[in-house]
């Protein structure tokens, strides 16, 4: 699937799930509707990420849904994920877009103009903007404050790849992110801690599609 086509990404996070596992609520937010799963779970040892991996690539490639690795070109190769998404301290995207070739997914985390310029000129594929409206995630590497929709607005004008807004953003707050020109949103806790991850995927698909369907203002569609 292209990023751009993507409305919901789940970023996983075990340690936000309570007494459920991080397949269990992949599955939930398969059943949802989800786009993209993006395997983070950081915390856990390389050997326990390459075994959750290969569940995750079964379950997402029976669905359909892209599957993405934070960081980790190793472990992308090793499970057959789709891609990899970098941040700002990670490696270039240049150095991944030549490890992994020209039909790997490359996301990368932009919080300002100039990041997702040169983001989008050394190959990626799309950008993880934010975080939007901050976040109290330990296992994030965009701002903490909050950068708000305007600068997405700013970002999604300045390049010619998808934006996925990322932060703190739920099915309440997601409608202006994506009027500000984002494809679709990145969430971590909004369907992980969710009580019910498959509604909270759909409600989250919902609140993107409705902006779409209205018009952004002769904005990107």
């Amino acid at each position: 699937m292209n990023p751009s086509n993507w409305r919901v990404y789940l970023v996983t996070q075990a340690s936000l799930s309570g007494d459920r596992s991080t397949l269990e609520i992949v599955d939930a937010a398969i059943d949802g509707g989800i786009d993209a799963v993006q395997l983070r779970e950081k915390e856990t040892s390389a050997r326990s990420r390459y075994e959750l991996g290969l569940e995750l690539r079964e379950r997402t490639a029976a669905a359909g849904v892209d599957l993405i690795v934070n960081d980790r070109i190793d472990l992308a190769r090793a499970i057959d994920a789709d891609g990899v998404h970098v941040g700002q301290s990670d490696l270039p995207v240049s150095v991944v877009r030549d490890l992994l070739g020209p039909d790997a997914i490359v996301g990368c985390s932009a919080s300002t103009v100039a990041d997702a310029r040169e983001a989008e000129a050394h190959g990626a594929d799309y950008l993880g903007v934010g975080a939007v409206y901050g976040t109290s995630s330990k296992d994030v590497d965009e701002p903490k404050d909050g950068i708000g929709p305007a600068r997405v607005a700013e970002i999604a004008d300045a390049v010619s790849v998808p934006v996925h807004g990322i932060g703190g953003i739920t099915a309440d707050t997601a409608a202006p992110v994506v009027t500000a020109g984002a494809a679709g949103v990145a969430v971590i806790s909004a369907i992980t801690a969710a009580p019910d991850p498959r509604t909270a995927t759909e409600s989250l698909a919902a609140a993107v599609e409705t902006p779409k369907e209205v018009g952004r203002g002769g904005r990107r569609e």
